[in-house]
């Protein structure tokens, strides 16, 4: 009973320090992208992936929207659509970006996996898909068509 009311208590305490930031992909779903692609949240980072012509790029910033320099990272991409799958590198360029290009194609049903790393840090790793239609907060696709998933949750900051 004692570690019941212990755990509980701890629980409670620590509850606040949670990171409110913590964004789902869901969340992304009614967030516009600064570059027009598709957000991500992984680890510490925000990453937009914008796929289009055969090339990738890839913005990294903080949770703030700070941009992180990539001067010295490194990354791959795999793009998977249907049964085909291609790997392509990932290369520093620019402020904040990993860019990379090759052949592929882009479905509604393409998944792209951006795997990157940062010198002296963990790796990591975020699941995009690129041509899926975008949410809305009304709950209807760009498109316009219905969303059966009731998450209508919208933030304005981090």
């Amino acid at each position: 009973m004692n570690k019941a009311i212990t755990g509980l208590v701890l629980g409670v305490m620590l509850a606040p320090s949670l990171p409110v930031w913590a964004h789902t992909d869901e969340y992304f779903e009614f967030v516009t992208a600064p570059h027009g692609g598709q957000l991500r949240m992984v680890g510490p980072y925000h990453l937009e992936l914008v796929a289009k012509g055969g090339e990738l790029t890839v913005y990294v910033t903080d949770h703030a929207d700070n941009k992180i320099s990539m001067d010295r990272g490194q990354g791959k991409a795999t793009v998977e659509t249907g049964q085909t799958r291609t790997q392509i590198g990932l290369h520093p360029v620019g402020d904040n970006m990993l860019k990379g290009s090759g052949v592929f194609s882009l479905t509604p049903d393409t998944v792209v996996i951006v795997f990157f790393r940062l010198p002296d840090q963990d790796a990591h790793s975020a699941r995009f898909t690129p041509l899926k239609p975008k949410n809305t907060p009304s709950g209807k696709s760009q498109d316009g068509t219905a969303q059966t998933e009731g998450h209508h949750h919208h933030h304005t900051q981090h």
